[in-house]
């Protein structure tokens, strides 16, 4: 799917690592051109979504150079996961423990 689709918001495309960046934007290239094809064959029911693919596709573009620049920096994407793995790794460490507590009891 395309950015300008309802489940991809354009502000979700800052938190896309540059593989997804890339990812999205081999999409929407396909759309467009299938956008165009169903366009040349009369077929094309919304003229206004050939449109909105091509903003999408500058919007990609956009964010992947302004990362080259240094503009834009890019998501850290483990340090959700450390935390929460740190955080799983206490809960496990105080279930233990009161297992223990309970079974010296």
């Amino acid at each position: 799917m395309a950015v300008g689709t309802k489940t991809l918001k354009p502000a979700d495309l800052n938190t896309f690592a540059n593989e997804q960046l890339v990812d999205e934007l081999k999409k929407a290239k396909e759309e467009l051109f299938n956008l165009r094809f169903q366009s040349a064959t009369g077929q094309l029911e919304s003229h206004g979504r050939v449109r909105a693919v091509k903003r999408d596709i500058a919007r990609i573009y956009t964010i992947i150079r302004e990362r080259e620049l240094g503009i834009r920096e890019t998501p850290t994407v483990a340090a959700k996961p450390a935390k929460a793995a740190a955080t799983k790794a206490k809960k496990a460490d105080e279930a233990a423990e009161t297992a223990t507590a309970e079974e010296t009891n």
